[in-house]
This record gives structure tokens, C-alpha cells and sequence, in this order.
């Protein structure tokens, strides 16, 4: 556990420092949301590795989605030319590339298998799905008011000069019932292993006591 926890926080560190060897710079990458969550997940990371128990589950979600968002997002919407939404790959030198599959691909691989593998099931809750949205939507509010100031737009579906206020409305719509799925998805199957857990408890108390010739406490 501590393990892959190191490697994500590794992972965001070298992907952030290897994107901005490029054109970028730190602070230009402060407002796109691949860099948000992964920094979030990387200081949760950090954390969490040298945390000694169980952490807040709630918050565990939420960093864990929204690095995912980012995965999927970027596989999904901005380099799949079928979405719409896709855009054109700039030409990257080799340790940009690299930062940029760290941030997009690596770093959101290591969160799912950190929650999927370790994390104890059945701790998630439904209304966690909804509350998860508050980083996203407030994301959505910043990067249009700083549209406004800068004229720039972070990500194509939510370009005002391109859709128009009412072409953003729609897209972040769909966007933000997506991402409430994808938690009401993570929700499910941290309950389902959770029932799976206990049922595989209460088997186990049974056969032992079966072993000891026990009467089970009614």
C-alpha cells in the first residue's frame, strides 16, 4: 500500500516537473484541472502513506474520482477524435511526453488500484456521488471567470468563445451527470465488496465455530 502511494506522489511530482520543461510553465498549468487533481492526489498521497490508518473515506473518494476524471477525460474526450471535443495533440519532447502520460495515465492507474486493492469496502455512502461534484463545479466556475479576465479557456467544452454560454451550460451538464455516475459507480462497488465482505465473515465465524463444536450466539 505504501508502496504504490509513493509511487503516485512520485509520479505527480515528476509529471508536473517534466510537463512544465516544456512550453508551459508551473503557474501556466495551475489552471487546467489535470494539474488540480493530481496535486491533490499527490498531497493526499503523501498523507495517507505514512498515516498509519484508515482515511476519511469521503475524501479518499473524492481524490480518487477526480484523478480518474482526469484519466478518462483525456482518453476519452481529448484525444478521441470521435467525441467532438478532441484536440490536436501539440508536439511534445520526449520528457514532456512522458509528464504528460505520468499526469493523464499513470498517476490515475495507481489511485484506482490504491482504492481497489487496499482500501476496506462498504465505507462509501450514496450521497458521497453528490457531494463529490462540489470540486468539479467549483473547477467549472473558476475556469469561466478567469476566462473572462484572460479571454482563454482551459479545456474545448467549455469554451465560451466557441459554444457560447448556453453551448457551455450544455456540456457542463452532461459532463457533471457523467461524473455523477462514474461516483454513483464507485459507490456500488464499494458497497458490493463491502456485502461481500461480511458475508465472507459471517461464514468464516460459522465454520469456526462449527470446528470448535460451538453453538452460534443467537
Amino acid at each position: 500500500m505504501k508502496i504504490i502511494r509513493l509511487l503516485a506522489v512520485a509520479a505527480v511530482v515528476a509529471g508536473v516537473v517534466l510537463t512544465a520543461a516544456g512550453p508551459a510553465t508551473v503557474t501556466g498549468l495551475l489552471p487546467f484541472f489535470t494539474i488540480q487533481s493530481n496535486v491533490a492526489y499527490g498531497v493526499f498521497a503523501a498523507w495517507a502513506a505514512f498515516r498509519g490508518r484508515a482515511t476519511p473515506p469521503a475524501l479518499k473518494g473524492a481524490v480518487t474520482l477526480y484523478v480518474a476524471i482526469t484519466g478518462l477525460v483525456y482518453h476519452l474526450v481529448l484525444t478521441n477524435p470521435a467525441s467532438g471535443f478532441a484536440v490536436t495533440e501539440a508536439q511534445r519532447d520526449l520528457p514532456e511526453a512522458i509528464g504528460n502520460q505520468l499526469l493523464h495515465t499513470v498517476v490515475p492507474l495507481l489511485a484506482v488500484l490504491d482504492w481497489l486493492l487496499f482500501d476496506e469496502r462498504g465505507r462509501f455512502r450514496w450521497r458521497h456521488a453528490l457531494y463529490w461534484l462540489a470540486f468539479p463545479l467549483g473547477y467549472l466556475a473558476f475556469a469561466l471567470i478567469r476566462g473572462l479576465i484572460v479571454d482563454r479557456y482551459p479545456y474545448p467544452f467549455i469554451d465560451v468563445n466557441d459554444l457560447g454560454y448556453d453551448g457551455v451550460s450544455i456540456s457542463a451538464a452532461g459532463f457533471a451527470v457523467a461524473f455523477w455516475i462514474l461516483g454513483l459507480l464507485f459507490v456500488a462497488i464499494d458497497r458490493w465488496g463491502g456485502r461481500l465482505l461480511r458475508r465472507r465473515r459471517a461464514a468464516e465465524q460459522v465454520t469456526a465455530e462449527q470446528v470448535t463444536g460451538e453453538s452460534p450466539v443467537t
